[in-house]
């Protein structure tokens, strides 16, 4: 399958494009400046062909979906959304500068931060959970860093509705970190599954490569990977620092029987936690939206393959007239006592007495000459 190009930046209002981020297989991220307020933004831009309907509908439900989550602190913030003057729809969002994605392929990651990040993804999963929606793609590349140092999940292209997702809905997936139901398309995606990825993702960020990858060249096709996937044979982590009690909480994770998994995301975070207690460890906080938030909003649309926000058919440019009754507020702010209500005058209320004293001084000097001229001095 050949690469698809990364399309040019858009020129888009308030934005100014700094450099390319990522492409992906429906869109091109861009780092972007914010003018007001300042800020570094990672802007998500369809290709200019957007005439297919389902990269629409992704598309549309990503940012619907990451408007009703974004305030999670461990998921990925949305700032707007529009259409740019070419007519390709866009997304803002908070910059992120780093993330998983090669990590844990080139260095071994701590124990105690590996199992922050998995509490911290679960809480993230849970709330989707209950909120109705799942995000069908939790893998290492989707965890995000911060400018801060935290992870955050991100990439909600493919999410669902836990109502509706069937095989029927299945556009894509990340066989490494995707359960056996998945990988046989029996379903798009459910809480179980999720459950299965996010435990796949822990294994990967302990492990350094994903849980049925082998070593040797060759070895890993998509197809090998879904027949190993399939069995569903959990291999212990060979690393002396991983107790048994989190081998065990990951092997559930992955149990090939959905039935036999933790039963929701928050229970598999308390089974993290449990593990860091067990090890010394402080517990890293469930950060868990209540009930009554999954509905504070109204339910995501995952069919609608609209074009929709703001469209910019141009790029708007600051006008700077100044008006004849403008106040110089510049000069009012230049003493912290200044009276706002008594302004200074402005300069033009002062050309009528220049006007006035001119005409004085002339009718004097005639005046004058008239008197000489009458006295006979001249």
């Amino acid at each position: 399958m050949t690469t698809r190009l990364s399309s040019t930046p858009p020129i888009l209002p308030g934005l100014a494009y700094i450099r390319p981020l990522g492409s992906g297989g429906f869109a091109d991220v861009f780092l972007y400046e914010q003018d007001m307020p300042r800020r570094n933004v990672a802007v998500k831009v369809m290709p200019s062909d957007v005439r297919d309907p389902d990269l629409r509908r992704m598309f549309n439900a990503e940012a619907d979906v990451l408007a009703h989550l974004s305030a999670h602190p461990a998921i990925v913030t949305v700032y707007q959304a529009g259409i740019s003057a070419d007519g390709r729809p866009y997304i803002v969002m908070e910059y992120c500068p780093d993330s998983l994605a090669q990590r844990y392929r080139i260095e071994r990651i701590p124990v105690d931060e590996v199992l922050s990040v998995g509490v911290r993804m679960a809480s993230a999963l849970e709330s989707a959970h209950r909120a109705g929606l799942v995000h069908r793609d939790v893998k290492p590349s989707n965890i995000l860093i911060t400018t801060f140092g935290t992870p955050v999940l991100a990439d909600f292209g493919i999410s669902s509705s836990l109502l509706r997702a069937t095989a029927d809905e299945v556009l894509a997936m990340s066989i490494p970190w995707s359960a056996p139901e998945v990988v046989a398309e029996e379903t798009a995606g459910t809480i179980a599954s999720e459950v299965w990825s996010l435990g796949a993702t822990i294994y990967s960020l302990l492990a350094g490569h994903s849980p049925f990858e082998r070593h040797e060249r060759g070895q890993n096709s998509k197809e090998q990977l879904r027949r190993r996937i399939a069995r569903a044979s959990y291999t212990p982590i060979p690393r002396t620092d991983v107790p048994e009690s989190l081998q065990t909480v990951l092997a559930t994770s992955m149990s090939r029987d959905p039935s036999r998994r933790w039963a929701s995301a928050r229970e598999f975070a308390e089974a993290l936690r449990g593990v860091q207690a067990e090890l010394g460890f402080a517990p890293t906080p469930l950060e868990i939206a209540d009930d009554e938030w999954g509905g504070a909003s109204g339910a995501v649309d995952f069919g609608d393959t609209e074009l929709r926000g703001p469209v910019r058919s141009r790029v708007e440019r600051e006008q700077r007239r100044k008006t004849r009754d403008a106040v110089d507020i510049a000069a009012l702010a230049r003493d912290e006592e200044t009276d706002f209500a008594a302004p200074t005058p402005s300069r033009r209320s002062a050309l009528p007495w220049v006007l006035g004293g001119i005409a004085a001084v002339v009718t004097a000097i005639a005046a004058v000459v008239v008197t000489l001229f009458a006295t006979g001095v001249l």
